[in-house]
């Protein structure tokens, strides 16, 4: 096979008390864009640290063929050297350094120990330029975006002169029109001569993009597909995933929707650095009991921001606005306030404000919840065993003990761990923020049939995704946000990617 650029072969990575790569095997040829698809917890994050040395040879059992040459890989550095660049779904950019900064930081153009920033900064512009993104040089990475940081990142690997690029969930973090940008410059790289193996759970972009496909499940490779030979469907990628098929993707709820339970009016936030930028104007939304309501919206619609700033004032300045909670007006003056008072909130940032991640998962289990777990200030830790291993079961995290730490499990998993924490405090009120992103689609099902029981329970469920069909897919009801205002109302026979998108639209026009 001449055309094959990677070969991984018999990969058997162990972890204590858990085998997380089970003789596992990748070819890659060197003109496609290859996925690497499966559950949280599949390994497939796993295999491509081994790939790129962040766990260095020794640790693991296998080879690794690159270029037709056999490597060992005893650090990232000597990955890198040989044109193997992984950009990692949490991106590895300092907010306060500039984009040219991040782009040769460690890589530094610099002559007798002195950096050439001319040199710099004009490397950076034709870098940035073969990716699409005409940004100054000189911009802050905290300035911009999410999905431009991602094209930051690519670029920063092609000043490297990469050979095989790695993308760990690149689409997770972006709305649908980044998204498809994103796919665009993969699949112009590899017209370039570069390769990309992909790792997504987004299985319709996968479909879009991908020549091969390699499921893994458990640990293990259960099998490639490849285009035009083989059937690369949804369905069939799913059916490789999970073992089984899945037919329905939203788990049936029959609603029992109650009164109005929770509510803002004329709600208003400030931006907390620029107090003169208003970011939530004058937004008013009700759910009721036993109802779950999506927020749709595109990126930098204020989705988030309004939810924080509900949730104890963990958002923003100068807050205004009318919250009744059971008819009752209320104000949440801080986070624990909000809890106290049976307000739950999920972030879509798990690593960074969502774990403890140097702590088990027991410990971040239970966090929130500990005065139902102690007397006179001392914690009942065998009810604390015993509360982590209940939700360890019921939400099925895939983990060898409790006793993990938060930070060495997938995302799929942490993100159980996150709404577990909620769940235990049993909240009236629970605002979920990206529920599923970066989940597995056999994941999602469990966690939909979750929010279903909380709505069955006669919980208040307020649901914010970029996934327009997962809104769509178990909301009763949708409100539709648009540069910090609710722009749109939608009923469940209402809603529909059309009639979302046009409120969007409309509401551009007439702004």
């Amino acid at each position: 096979m001449d055309n094959v650029i990677l070969e991984m072969i018999d990969i058997t990575k162990e972890f204590p008390g858990v085998v997380a790569l089970d003789h596992v095997n990748l070819v890659v040829k060197d003109n496609e864009i290859h996925a690497l698809v499966g559950e949280n917890g599949a390994g497939k994050s796993t295999l491509m640290n081994v790939l790129s040395g962040v766990y260095p040879h020794g640790t693991y059992t296998g080879s690794i063929v690159f270029q037709g040459e056999e490597c060992e890989f005893h650090n990232i550095k000597d990955s890198e050297r040989k044109g193997i660049a992984i950009i990692h779904q949490e991106l590895a950019l300092v907010p306060y350094l500039s984009i040219a900064e991040n782009m040769f930081l460690g890589n530094e153009r610099a002559r007798g120990g002195v950096i050439n920033w001319q040199e710099t900064r004009a490397r950076t512009s034709e870098l940035l330029a073969r990716v699409g993104l005409h940004e100054n040089p000189d911009t802050l990475i905290k300035d911009i975006g999410v999905g431009k940081q991602q094209l930051v990142e690519i670029a920063k690997a092609l000043a490297k002169e990469v050979k095989l690029l790695i993308l760990d969930e690149p689409t997770a973090a972006l709305n649908e029109a980044e998204s498809a940008h994103l796919l665009d410059i993969i699949r112009e790289l590899k017209r370039r001569g570069v390769p990309c193996i992909i790792i997504s759970h987004k299985l319709n972009e996968v479909e879009q993009v991908a020549d091969s496909i390699t499921i893994l499940r458990d640990g293990a490779t259960i099998e490639t597909l490849v285009k035009d030979v083989d059937e690369m469907s949804e369905d069939r990628i799913i059916k490789g995933m999970v073992g089984r098929e899945i037919k329905d993707r939203w788990p049936a709820r029959e609603s029992e929707i109650g009164d109005v339970y929770f509510s803002v009016e004329n709600w208003c936030a400030f931006d907390p650095i620029d107090e003169d930028k208003q970011v939530i104007k004058n937004v008013s939304l009700h759910v009721r009991k036993g109802e779950v309501v999506g927020i749709a919206g595109l990126m930098g619609a204020g989705r988030t921001e309004l939810a924080m700033s509900m949730f104890g004032k963990a958002y923003g300045r100068k807050i205004t606005g009318t919250m009744k909670k059971d008819g009752k007006p209320v104000e949440f003056k801080t986070i624990q306030h909000a809890i106290r008072h049976g307000v739950a909130y999920l972030t879509e940032d798990r690593k960074t404000a969502g774990l403890i991640l140097i702590n088990d998962i027991r410990e971040n289990i239970s966090m929130a919840s500990l005065g139902k777990l102690s007397k006179r200030f001392v914690i009942n830790r065998n009810r604390e065993i015993q509360v982590a291993e209940e939700y360890r079961a019921k939400l099925n995290i895939k983990t060898p003990s409790i006793s993990q730490l938060a930070g060495n499990l997938s995302g799929g998993n942490q993100q159980k761990v996150c709404l577990s924490r909620w769940i235990f405090a049993d909240p009236d009120v629970l605002i979920l923020d990206e529920p599923t992103r970066g989940i597995d689609v056999g994941a999602k099902y469990e966690i939909y049939t979750i929010i279903n029981k909380l709505a069955a329970a006669g919980k208040a469920v307020i649901i914010i995704s970029s996934e327009l069909p997962e809104v769509l897919g178990i909301s009763d009801r949708v409100y539709v946000m648009n540069q910090g205002r609710i722009v749109g109302e939608l009923s469940k026979q209402e809603a529909s990617q059309e009639s979302v998108m046009r409120c969007i639209m409309q509401s551009s026009r007439e702004g």
